[in-house]
């Protein structure tokens, strides 16, 4: 069994603190680490529960307040349709560069710290899936897991809505797992094909999987949840990350 500790720091950006919760194994010992980007709802109950699992697994996580800069610290937008909205406009207000600097932040935190073995994935949902594709464009992430990444294949993430993620998406030199959801109206099919033809063309080291699921169907609330769905598809994530990053110290912690 692995009792976890949490904590909360404060991380210093381009547009002030950054508030992330930190989920690690409390055994001591050193452990991979991930940052684990949230939806537009930010760091909610369903999110906090995923940190743990993946925390449980013999990794240090990181998860930052994606709108630290828009909202007061520890704010955590509703999954109904006001916070919906309310996530959905910071979406396109917040700036691309900001976007890309705290995901450096948040990744330079974990290389730093004393729990960390240094070597670093990431991985999350929704809007988290499109900034973690952006955040493996990082030489130092060796692993990145989307959950049906919104807007890549629009090119509307950030102020402006232009973003170059396909056009820099050579700078992947990780490995990349997506997921996607066939029943998501979010990501059609032809928003898909456009993403895979991309990464096919400037070679990216990439596996692909697509469900029987609607979007939101890894979040453990509300309608959508398809818990069979989210435990193979945990299981996946799951073992890319401890193929390309390890195991660190966990074995001994448990010995």
């Amino acid at each position: 069994m692995t009792i976890l500790d949490d904590e909360t720091v404060s991380l210093n950006t381009l547009k002030g603190p950054m508030r992330t919760a930190i989920f690690r194994p409390s055994a001591p010992g050193r452990y991979p680490g991930l940052v684990l980007f949230s939806e537009i709802f930010q760091i909610t109950g369903p999110i906090r529960r995923t940190a743990a699992l993946l925390a449980g697994h013999g990794f240090v996580v990181a998860v930052p307040e994606i709108y630290h800069e828009l909202e007061p610290e520890g704010t955590v937008l509703a999954y109904d349709q006001a916070g919906a909205d309310r996530g959905n406009a910071h979406k396109v207000a917040k700036e691309l560069s900001s976007y890309d600097s705290d995901a450096r932040a948040a990744l330079d935190y974990l290389a730093s710290s004393e729990h960390c073995t240094g070597r670093l994935g990431v991985i999350e949902i929704c809007i988290g899936g499109h900034l973690a594709f952006r955040a493996a464009m990082n030489a130092s992430v060796l692993a990145a897991v989307c959950f049906y990444a919104t807007d890549i294949h629009k090119h509307s993430l950030g102020a402006g809505m232009q973003d170059n993620s396909l056009e820099r998406a050579g700078e992947i030199r990780g490995e990349l797992l997506h997921i996607w959801g066939r029943q998501d109206p979010h990501v059609p099919l032809e928003g898909r094909l456009r993403i895979h033809a991309r990464l096919e063309e400037v070679g990216v080291k990439f596996q692909w999987v697509e469900v029987n699921g609607a979007h939101a169907f890894l979040r453990d609330e509300g309608p959508r949840y398809d818990p069979e769905l989210a435990l193979h598809c945990y299981s996946l994530a799951l073992g890319l990350f401890h193929r390309c990053l390890g195991s660190g110290s966990v074995s001994e912690a448990r010995g």
